[in-house]
């Protein structure tokens, strides 16, 4: 498909524009970072707790994070994380809060203080009896033992301990961990009236239940944020030394210089927009990604660059590039428009959870894919001048040095 009918664009010509904007765009990153103190980074990185909650209905999303920040959360995510494949999970919500300290005490201090801030908005009003819905098997059968329903007496044994595990059981297993009413477990084996009444009378039903529950440590965030930089720089690495072997070393630097040129402006725009995106492992998912997709686009470009200079000897190296540009418009449009298109719309529709990752790829797309033409391509140019070299340059891989010396062996 071809977007344009033998386009003659003068992309060299037009190389100091690009490359003004994006100084402009380097510039205004830089000084939003300083401005914030470096990048907003999740808790993936930070450290801090993460609880998933299950309501009875549909949770209200602004009124958690109410209730979070007035008990002193104040860096807080609230992300609904329905499943449609599975119902039991469609008023599950995800809650990060920032948390320092590591291991069980941590986890268990983090877990009482949202507790505590949801029972005080969506707990059961005037009544200090244990939450049901976050009861474990032996505290209920302590307290079904204590109470004794049936009146069984020394006589229970284990009876009351069976009748507590098949109460959990129906809670989580029947109702997906949240009961409305006492009621709905009437049908629980060898529950009576009696036993009905004895848990309203100790129990209380809150809306919502504790399903999972899990921290990340300072330490680990550390870790984890160290990890991520060298992936980036290691992509980086490589893709030089494959650029450098298949083409030239100036041909690889170019491109690894433009890919990083690209991973800087989309952390920018992070800084520019620090309160409403932040830096998670989704997003640096979405960064190597952009890495490699950036890359590819370079080196269909530096490709033709080469087919183009066994042709045209006799021109100057930027026309060739200029001509080799023009060559793969049509392409460069039709992925890069594809791509963009579908990343915008994972940004419109896609949700809270996948709104830092689907930022990072609209901006990366659209960056990416000007670097190829707009910095790569100079670089190369530039370089050739400085050296002297305006007019073409051969570009051959190794195998095509090693294919010429053996020709030029045999003639000889």
């Amino acid at each position: 498909m071809e977007f344009f009918h033998a386009p003659n664009f003068d992309w060299m010509g037009k190389a100091k524009y690009f490359a003004t904007l994006s100084a402009c765009l380097l510039i205004i990153g830089g000084v939003a970072a300083f401005m914030h103190g470096g990048l907003h980074y999740g808790i993936d990185f930070k450290g801090g707790a993460m609880v998933i909650v299950r309501f009875s209905s549909a949770p209200p999303i602004s009124k958690i994070r109410s209730a979070l920040d007035a008990a002193g959360l104040k860096n807080n995510e609230v992300t609904s994380s329905s499943d449609i494949s599975n119902a039991n999970s469609k008023n599950d919500v995800m809650i990060r809060v920032e948390q320092g300290g590591e291991g069980e005490d941590a986890l268990n201090a983090a877990k009482a203080t949202i507790v505590s801030a949801l029972e005080k908005n969506f707990g059961t009003p005037s009544n200090s009896n244990p939450d049901f819905n976050s009861a474990v098997a032996t505290d209920l059968a302590n307290y079904l033992t204590r109470r004794d329903p049936l009146s069984l007496g020394t006589a229970a044994g284990d009876r009351y301990t069976q009748m507590a595990q098949a109460l959990i059981d129906a809670r989580d297993k029947d109702h997906g961990g949240i009961v409305a009413d006492f009621s709905q477990l009437s049908n629980v084996s060898g529950v009576t009236p009696a036993v009905i009444d004895a848990l309203k009378a100790g129990y209380s039903l809150n809306s919502f239940s504790i399903t999972e529950s899990q921290v990340v440590g300072p330490t680990v965030g550390a870790q984890l944020r160290r990890q991520a930089i060298l992936a980036t720089l290691y992509a980086l690495a490589g893709m030089l030394i494959y650029v450098a072997f298949r083409f030239e070393w100036i041909y690889g630097a170019a491109a690894v210089i433009a890919v990083f040129h690209d991973v800087l402006i989309t952390l920018g725009f992070f800084c520019l927009f620090y309160n409403k995106f932040e830096i998670s492992l989704t997003v640096i998912a979405a960064l190597l990604t952009l890495v490699g997709y950036s890359m590819n686009d370079t080196i269909v470009i530096f490709d033709r660059v080469r087919e183009n200079l066994r042709l045209m000897r006799r021109d100057k190296l930027s026309v060739i590039i200029n001509r080799s540009i023009n060559q793969t418009l049509s392409r460069t449009i039709l992925t890069s428009g594809l791509t963009f298109l579908t990343v915008f719309l994972l940004f419109v529709f896609g949700g809270q959870v996948l709104r830092s990752f689907s930022f990072a790829m609209v901006v990366g797309v659209v960056v990416g894919t000007y670097s190829s033409f707009g910095i790569a391509a100079p670089i190369v140019v530039i370089w050739n001048k400085w050296r002297g070299q305006g007019a073409t340059v051969p570009v051959a891989s190794s195998a095509d040095k090693r294919a010429e010396r053996r020709l030029a062996e045999a003639r000889r």
